[in-house]
């Protein structure tokens, strides 16, 4: 007996499944699911015994082999069944769906097992050979279809659950679909399809054994949808259409003569070119889900998926589209439309054109915030449908409509949007694809998403504005920072001018007149370059000697009591900072502690250095501030004790700029005790000397 690659390859079917068997029997029989894996599992064992027993003794005869055949087939239909029925679910909506799935599949067996039957017992030829491939055919499309819905609508725990059960069973039934299909188009069976199928059907029994253990303790639940019945119709139609193109095909190459398996070609190719047009029309897609809603459904719509897909519209916050364009592409979806128009209310009362979509805007588009339609949905929350209105304007008590919405040729729905109770805008909708009949089921939805988008638009638009707002803020903010400094010179010369009539003999005072003059005059220069150049202005750190700094503003606050008195510390200690602006801060902090403290009282400042960084401590007895107006205010722009001869920015500005290099700010304060400002800088290494600073000490030096 020579060993054929067909008897291997059926043995390792029949033993594979047979293994299965034993695991299911063994441990998973507590659903129905798996109770008819168990029935498929068992005809799939038998049915591959059965070939392997006719390639050893030549039995049993066909017609108990194609028995065994749609036995086979049937056990694995009805577990893709089972998924589908479980009576644990209630699924009212596509009842009549499940019937006539259910019906399709026991009526294409029922046809196929009676003639099996008939020819098995009466030896009547009820079937031809090519009816049978095609019966073969039939069962494995309907297979795929079911696995493709069941794959598509796993909703409780997701498609993990069904991951491997609907790989193995689709695997299963694509075999069989080009097995058959191979052997309808050719008028044979392939000897390499049929001697792999059980080696094939071995390789897919693993997975369902993994799919056991991985759901025993998850229950599998499903729901139809619309679009799942769209896809499985479109999957059916795809199969006859193809198994139809496939039989045209075979009778053009045997009837064409010469010319045959060219016309076959031709023939081929323009189906297939017509089938893709078909599947890429949008408008032959809205009939299709038309007719399934009206036909499958007592409801139009799938609302969580309507709900899901606005929802997704929504999360995205980039501008493309702008978000008018795509509330019309929102609202024209609903009813099967791609085409319409936006408008929304303008400060005036007005509404204005904000976005159009596949309609051509007329010349003029803006609608009067007191023509008659804005009092109409003023009045009632009505959706007002142009081809009604042209054929009976009665209906709408001879309503005018705008003549900004009756250019728009293909305008169809006018539809209100309403904030709260007010008139917020209007979407128009073009004309739908398919013909829809309108009713309460689609008003209602139109409604409730027409409400959603405008709260969105609405928002969307308080964003802007708040954004405008908060420019106007900035800039603002950015006119108090430079009157505060303004302020500052002004009180400096102005105290020149209080003590010029009695100083102006004295030379000192005329040189620090002049030092004070150029000061301003510098910062008033530094401002007007800020003003012109904002965006380009950068401050020029340098090394500074800190002792030195702190003691010659020491010198300049002393010209009102209390006097800041420098306590001896470290020399010298060298930080990187911009020198005008690190004067400036640590000035208004002095001068802070001045007007905080009574003439009597004390400021101390006081220098401590450690390895990596120096410590300023400003230290007064004066008035103090409680914890929480030092956590809450004093480092809050715009915040003053002062009233309003106060800007309230001086010590947020201190804060930003010891940040900025790298420092720090803190404060310790009790009321009727005084205040300590712990100002900390990192340390800098201290500026190295020119060579020609180095070559003059030494001439200096023998000079003295």
């Amino acid at each position: 007996m020579v060993l054929s690659f067909s008897l291997v390859s059926h043995a390792a079917a029949t033993l594979a499944f047979a293994l299965l068997a034993i695991l299911i029997v063994s441990k998973y029989l507590r659903r129905s699911t798996d109770r008819a894996l168990l029935v498929a599992t068992l005809a799939s064992v038998i049915w591959a015994g059965s070939l392997v027993t006719q390639d050893l003794f030549g039995q049993p005869p066909f017609h108990v082999r194609y028995l065994l055949e749609l036995v086979r087939d049937g056990g694995w239909l009805l577990v893709l069944y089972s998924l589908l029925n479980d009576p644990k679910r209630s699924v009212p909506l596509t009842e009549r769906l499940r019937k006539l799935l259910t019906g399709a599949g026991a009526l294409l067996l029922g046809l196929l097992f009676g003639a099996a039957f008939l020819e098995l017992l009466l030896d009547l030829p009820a079937l031809g050979g090519k009816s049978k491939i095609m019966g073969q055919v039939g069962l494995a499309l309907l297979g795929l279809c079911l696995v493709e819905q069941i794959w598509r609508n796993a909703s409780q725990y997701g498609r993990s659950s069904v991951q491997y059960l609907c790989i193995g069973a689709g695997s299963l039934f694509v075999y069989d679909f080009f097995m058959y299909s191979d052997a309808l188009l050719f008028g044979q069976m392939s000897d390499s399809f049929w001697n792999a199928r059980g080696a094939a059907n071995a390789l897919f029994a693993p997975l369902f054994a993994i799919n056991m253990v991985n759901t025993r303790r998850q229950p599998v639940n499903f729901q139809l949808s619309r679009n799942a019945v769209f896809h499985v119709g479109t999957l059916t139609f795809a199969g006859i259409y193809l198994i139809f193109a496939a039989a045209a095909g075979y009778y053009v190459r045997a009837l064409g003569g010469q010319w045959g398996e060219a016309l076959q070609v031709l023939l081929l190719t323009a189906f297939l070119v017509l089938f893709a047009t078909l599947l890429t029309s949008v408008r032959f897609r809205a009939r299709i889900m038309m007719f399934i809603s009206q036909n499958f459904f007592d409801y139009k719509y799938d609302y969580r998926e309507e709900w899901l897909k606005m929802t997704q519209i929504f999360a995205d916050f980039s501008d493309d589209p702008p978000l008018p364009e795509r509330v019309v592409r929102i609202m024209a979806d609903l009813v099967e439309s791609n085409a319409g128009a936006l408008w929304v209310k303008d400060n005036e009362g007005n509404y204005v054109l904000q976005s159009s979509v596949n309609l051509p805007a007329p010349r003029f588009t803006d609608i009067d915030g007191k023509s008659e339609l804005i009092r109409f949905f003023n009045e009632r929350e009505w959706i007002i449908d142009l081809h009604e209105y042209r054929d009976n304007p009665l209906r709408y008590d001879l309503l005018e409509i705008p003549d900004p919405i009756l250019k728009f040729g293909e305008g169809w729905l006018i539809i209100p949007l309403y904030l709260g109770e007010d008139l917020y805008g209007l979407c128009l909708i073009g004309n739908p694809y398919a013909r829809v009949e309108l009713n309460w089921e689609n008003f209602d939805l139109i409604r409730v998403v027409a409400r959603q988008t405008c709260n969105v638009l609405a928002q969307a638009d308080a964003q802007n504005r708040l954004s405008r707002a908060m420019q106007f803020e900035a800039v603002n903010k950015a006119s108090a920072f430079m009157v505060h400094d303004l302020k500052t010179m002004i009180a400096q010369l102005s105290l020149l001018v209080k003590n010029a009539p009695r100083h102006r003999d004295n030379p000192e005072f005329i040189d620090d007149m002049i030092q004070t003059t150029d000061h301003a005059v510098r910062k008033l220069s530094s401002l007007v370059d800020h003003i012109r150049k904002p965006a380009q202005e950068q401050t020029q750190r340098e090394i500074i000697e800190l002792s030195e700094l702190v003691q010659e503003l020491a010198n300049d606050k002393g010209d009102r009591p209390p006097v800041p008195i420098v306590d001896g510390g470290p020399s010298p200690v060298w930080v990187e900072a911009d020198r005008r602006q690190l004067r400036n801060v640590l000035g208004h902090l002095i001068r802070n502690a001045q007007e905080a403290t009574p003439p009597d009282g004390d400021i101390s400042l006081t220098i401590k250095q450690s390895s990596d960084h120096a410590v300023l401590f400003i230290q007064d007895t004066g008035s103090g501030m409680s914890e929480e107006f030092i956590r809450m205010r004093l480092f809050k722009p715009f915040e003053s004790t002062k009233g309003l001869a106060g800007m309230g920015i001086g010590a947020y500005q201190a804060r930003e700029y010891l940040n900025e290099i790298g420092g720090s700010i803190d404060v310790t304060s009790e009321p009727g005790t005084g205040s300590c400002f712990s100002i900390r800088f990192p340390l800098a290494s201290a500026p190295r000397k020119t060579a020609a600073a180095t070559d003059e000490e030494p001439q200096r030096a023998a000079g003295e």
